[in-house]
């Protein structure tokens, strides 16, 4: 048996694209034959995949093919036709109404990949949520097996000390609220904004506000962010754009507190990787921000900027506070420990493997 996986794209510093390079890394340290499979990649990661289009080559009833859907993709076709055993992972499709506004080529690909998301319920031999939010979607629509595989993650690549010339950049020592994502309207960057205004205005001048995250291809929203900011006379807001690995590291050690407005998250994984660097997490809860946090970091039932910038100042100045918070993201991430999570891998395509 080998195992292999297919996905849409293969990209740097993507959190679906970085999970295939994490199971791929698992499967052959088993000892199995995998190989990664997609349609676009980035010159960069040319070294680890194969167009989709060589598959056929690869084939075999006995082996299991791993489908991360995300998107419409031509993909898909392939994926219909091979006689291997198939796993799906569905990494949840964002609602094509948060990109009206902005993005017409991104709202008619949710859109489709949305269509075709119906159209793998019998085709498929189990199909895996990494949320149990995103399970319960594919139970919801028929999926007859399912079941939940969190993402898998290397957390202690973290552990180095980040980019020298961004922590030089930043040096002013001012508190740091954070927020990681691409820049995308299902994000909310405004009601991030919006939060900060308060934050800076009642209770705290020194203090800036870093949004990591690339934007490419979202000026349109990205121009609207830039207004806001005008609008509000706001200072000290830095929107990064694209950030390498390192840079991104140094922007985790900057943060004194990482706050997520999010409305649409089929997991969340910056809010993981702040847990993992101590970083006390503030996230409203909407889709599996709940389920990922598992009972760590602060969650907010509803949207009101000023009580939330008091409670980030709160947060700040309260010491004993931060440590409660703080010990306790520690003790939520250990339910997605490298260990757990491969074991829970290896299960799912056993069952599949032995049906």
């Amino acid at each position: 048996m080998e195992v292999h996986q297919f996905s849409t794209s293969l990209t740097y510093g993507d959190a679906i694209s970085d999970e295939i390079l994490e199971i791929r890394k698992t499967l052959r340290a088993r000892g199995l034959r995998s190989e990664i499979f997609v349609r676009f990649f980035e010159p960069r990661m040319a070294g680890y995949v194969h167009d989709y289009r060589e598959y056929p080559r690869f084939s075999a009833p006995q082996n299991v093919v791993i489908f991360h859907f995300s998107i419409g993709s031509p993909v898909s076709k392939m994926f219909f036709r091979i006689p291997d055993k198939r796993i799906m992972i569905y990494h949840n499709i964002t609602p094509y109404e948060y990109f009206l506004d902005s993005h017409r080529i991104l709202t008619r690909e949710c859109y489709k990949g949305r269509l075709e998301f119906d159209l793998f319920k019998d085709k498929v031999d189990l199909a895996l949520g990494d949320s149990d939010f995103n399970r319960r979607e594919l139970a919801e629509a028929g999926y007859p097996r399912t079941g939940v595989l969190p993402l898998l993650l290397d957390f202690a690549k973290f552990d180095v000390p980040g980019d020298p010339v961004v922590r030089s950049i930043y040096a002013e020592p001012k508190t740091t609220i954070l927020y990681v994502g691409r820049v995308i309207p299902n994000k909310k960057f405004e009601d991030v904004i919006k939060t900060f205004y308060f934050y800076r205005k009642e209770f705290n001048r020194n203090a800036r506000l870093i949004l990591a995250g690339d934007f490419r291809g979202m000026e349109r929203y990205l121009a609207a962010l830039h207004e806001l900011i005008d609008r509000l006379a706001l200072g000290d807001v830095h929107l990064t754009g694209h950030v390498d690995f390192e840079d991104l590291v140094a922007y985790y050690r900057l943060a004194d507190v990482y706050l997520s407005m999010s409305e649409h998250e089929g997991f969340g994984v910056p809010l993981l990787e702040a847990f993992h660097l101590n970083i006390p997490v503030v996230a409203f809860a909407a889709g599996a921000v709940e389920e990922t946090m598992n009972g760590g970091g602060v969650l907010l039932r509803s949207k009101d900027f000023l009580r939330t910038a008091a409670l980030l100042d709160r947060i700040v100045q309260d010491q004993a506070l931060r440590q409660r918070i703080v010990a306790g993201q520690l003790k939520a991430l250990e339910a997605f420990s490298q260990a757990n999570v491969s074991r829970i891998l290896f299960g799912h395509i056993d069952g599949v493997a032995r049906a």
